[in-house]
């Protein structure tokens, strides 16, 4: 169960690094997010698990919680290089794929759909939201098989938006 759990937060951690990055909707075209500090909110939703100890869900909630109300800066140069796109083509580290069914990143909306394997499990992911040069605001979806049996069902919503110039030191 702790292998399908860390499939499952890989997935959202793809949603806090790679669609945290901003295209937005003036034109069809890319309009890369500001530069300067960004702080990141992350909510979780749902998070069901069949079978799972409270108290291994309660530690699971905690540490994906435990990403909210991250800054990070992005410099100019970092933020002209950023590609939503080619972020998820990426998929998790550590030797995971993701292969993407709908990849829709334009107009200020991201749609993005697709299954994600890493360390043997498989599980289904969809991301939905704004993005803005300003502000992003995405509710990731996560869905699979635990080893044990059943179905299951994390849901975040994750905000991120531009608070001024950096605080915090450049992302690399």
């Amino acid at each position: 169960m702790k292998k399908f759990l860390t499939v499952a937060a890989i997935g959202a951690l793809i949603a806090v690094s790679g669609c945290g990055k901003s295209e937005t909707a003036a034109t069809s075209g890319p309009v890369k997010r500001e530069a300067g500090n960004w702080k990141t909110d992350v909510k979780l939703v749902k998070f069901e698990v069949p079978g799972m100890p409270a108290e291994a869900k309660d530690q699971m909630t905690k540490m994906m919680e435990g990403a909210s109300g991250m800054d990070q800066c992005f410099t100019q140069e970092q933020v002209d290089k950023e590609d939503v796109a080619a972020e998820l083509a990426k998929g998790p580290g550590n030797g995971g794929e993701c292969k993407w069914s709908k990849k829709d990143v334009a107009g200020g909306k991201i749609d993005v759909a697709g299954t994600c394997t890493a360390n043997g499990q498989t599980v289904d992911m969809a991301m939905a939201g704004t993005m803005e040069a300003k502000k992003t605001d995405v509710t990731i979806t996560t869905k699979g098989k635990v080893p044990t049996g059943g179905d299951m069902e994390m849901v975040m919503q994750m905000t991120s938006t531009h608070t001024g110039p950096c605080k915090a030191p450049a992302t690399t």
